[in-house]
């Protein structure tokens, strides 16, 4: 049996003045959810992806459920999420066009599920290989998928952060599962894009190689601050370990 030991944290950043970003620890799931829409709209939005996940994970991450099972449980709960924010929306009006990245990674015996919308990201370090595990739901990434542009484009395109994939409430999700080997030892990264649009792979596999977790989740943080930190910054690191762990769900950030 393996497990997920865990370091997290959130930031406001130095531009925001809310945090829409939520974040959920526990010895065997993981995720961060970017909310985005006015009036705290965006904070409510990514905490009813991660409070709806979490109860859902109640069942799905019992060691009993087999493994395929778990994964289907897994993946329908973006369902769920997707309509308790259809249902939070039609009972207030206001928040309407609200929605929510969800990045969440599953660990059941050796193999780690991946649930992923719009662009808050997952990365796998494996000794010196460093590897971005989710792919960006954004019109900048269909348009290097083309070739329509290259990497050195994406700082100054204008259309760098718009989303094609997010959830709001309006169904029509068809997401695969992508599912990954996981190792004792293995380091995953969640993170939402106030990390991933102000630091490259190389600085971040820089931070987090070779520290323990709290001192890696620090280090990126700080050094998202140093370079100004326009947009909330949140960070999971879970490593992969063969010693228990207490079996705790934690919300971190406006799911709290």
């Amino acid at each position: 049996m393996s497990y997920f030991a865990t370091s997290a944290r959130s930031a406001v950043g130095l531009v925001r003045s809310g945090n829409e970003d939520s974040a959920l620890t526990s010895s065997r799931v993981v995720a961060v959810a970017d909310g985005m829409g006015g009036h705290a709209a965006g904070e409510i939005a990514s905490k009813i992806a991660i409070t709806t996940l979490a109860e859902s994970a109640q069942i799905f991450a019992k060691p009993e459920v087999d493994s395929e099972s778990a994964d289907d449980l897994f993946l329908n709960s973006i369902y769920a999420i997707d309509d308790a924010l259809r249902n939070s929306v039609s009972e207030n009006p206001e928040l309407g066009g609200m929605g929510t990245t969800l990045t969440s990674l599953f660990l059941h015996e050796n193999k780690v599920a991946l649930l992923h919308i719009g662009d808050s990201r997952a990365y796998r370090l494996r000794g010196n290989s460093f590897e971005q595990l989710s792919v960006d739901h954004t019109v900048i990434q269909e348009l290097l998928n083309q070739g329509a542009i290259s990497e050195s484009d994406i700082s100054t395109h204008p259309q760098r952060s718009v989303l094609t994939q997010v959830l709001m409430g309006e169904g029509n999700l068809e997401l695969p599962l992508p599912i990954f080997e996981g190792k004792v030892k293995d380091r995953f990264l969640v993170c939402s894009d106030g990390l991933s649009t102000v630091l490259s792979e190389k600085e971040i596999k820089s931070l987090i190689k070779g520290k323990d977790r709290d001192q890696a989740v620090a280090s990126l943080i700080d050094a998202t601050y140093i370079n100004g930190a326009p947009d909330n910054v949140t960070v999971v690191i879970a490593d992969i370990v063969e010693e228990p762990q207490e079996d705790i769900f934690e919300k971190i950030g406006a799911a709290l």
